[in-house]
């Protein structure tokens, strides 16, 4: 896969980075500093890791539910822009605490904005999701697909995305909405990758069986429409999530008009593709067992990101199926226990 430009611009800086010890942010993070762009990391390391952000970035640890936090971080950053990840993300879980996800996913990011208009940041990025749309009237799903959420974790994304247009019409920065479909894969050089606790994700979880410290892979539902009867999803490479927002942010701070950009290959791969893929990368037979499919998973999610490769100049280059999976292996065959921190 080739990107309609070969260089990435690059964004000015100083640039806050929420959540950006976290598994996606901290790719951007390691993009960015490469780059050499002034930036800062903010994360209360819930789920992100200290040791994943490069040591010589300023790093800030605190919530931003905290005022009191946000201020003096904003006094000592003076950010001009923001990328925004920090967020909780298990679809089971926002379900089973609805009011915890909209704590943190939608007051926080409203505290994190008036901290922002206070020190006149001008552009905000922010990490959404194709959860945003909810169940797909029809694949591959574009923009302009009625966002109907099905969980609360979607329902928060969205409505940090309906408050970003809201804040804009007040004064407030110019924002990209960017619209995941599922992230995956690893840094190419085996040094950042995945590593949540628990961990929930396919690619991880099958990776664990081929190294011995899982019996078998559990495959959800085996009835779906869809041509091997699994679900059907649209993986893209944290390397490739991280090119769009710095291409995203860059194209903000020319002038450019607040956007929302779906981020994915516009390929979908089935569960049973994927298990077969990592036993030709891993060379282990990694045994799988079909169970029942788990409520409100759609049969397929697969995205239409034609939008982010005429405003953002971005296609996916790390996001076919194998160079994913020799990257995300290599990651945890060096991290068999993820980060030591």
């Amino acid at each position: 896969m080739t990107s309609p430009s070969d260089s990435t611009p690059v964004p000015l800086g100083p640039i806050l980075v929420t959540g950006g010890a976290g598994y996606v942010g901290s790719q951007a993070v390691r993009r960015l500093h490469q780059a050499g762009v002034p930036l800062a990391v903010l994360d209360n390391l819930s789920a992100g890791h200290r040791s994943a952000v490069p040591k010589a970035v300023p790093f800030f640890e605190g919530d931003l539910l905290d005022e009191n936090r946000l201020s003096e971080v904003f006094a000592q950053v003076q950010p001009r822009s923001i990328l925004h990840f920090a967020a909780l993300c298990y679809v089971g879980e926002s379900v089973r605490d609805p009011a915890g996800y909209h704590l943190v996913n939608v007051e926080g990011t409203r505290r994190l904005l008036d901290a922002a208009q206070d020190v006149g940041v001008k552009e905000f990025v922010f990490s959404s999701t194709c959860a945003t749309y909810g169940v797909p009237h029809a694949l591959p799903i574009d923009e302009n697909h009625p966002q109907n959420p099905i969980s609360p974790y979607g329902e928060t994304k969205l409505k940090v995305e309906q408050m970003l247009a809201e804040r804009e019409k007040d004064g407030g920065p110019r924002f990209a909405c960017l619209r995941y479909f599922n992230a995956a894969g690893a840094d190419p050089s085996g040094t950042h990758g995945e590593d949540h606790s628990p961990e929930t994700h396919l690619i991880p979880l099958i990776l664990q069986v081929a190294l011995g410290q899982l019996d078998k892979v559990m495959v959800f539902g085996s009835d779906h429409d869809t041509h091997d009867g699994t679900c059907v999803r649209d993986y893209v490479h944290i390397d490739d999530l991280a090119d769009a927002h710095m291409r995203a942010l860059a194209l903000l701070q020319s002038g450019h008009d607040s956007l929302a950009c779906n981020l994915g290959t516009g390929q979908g791969v089935s569960v049973r593709e994927v298990i077969a893929m990592a036993r030709e990368v891993t060379g282990h037979p990694i045994p799988s067992v079909d169970t029942k499919r788990r409520e409100g998973d759609p049969a397929g999610l697969i995205s239409d990101a034609r939008r982010a490769g005429s405003m953002l100049g971005w296609a996916p280059r790390r996001s076919d199926l194998r160079t994913l999976f020799g990257d995300a292996w290599r990651w945890h065959q060096q991290n068999p226990s993820g980060y030591s921190n």
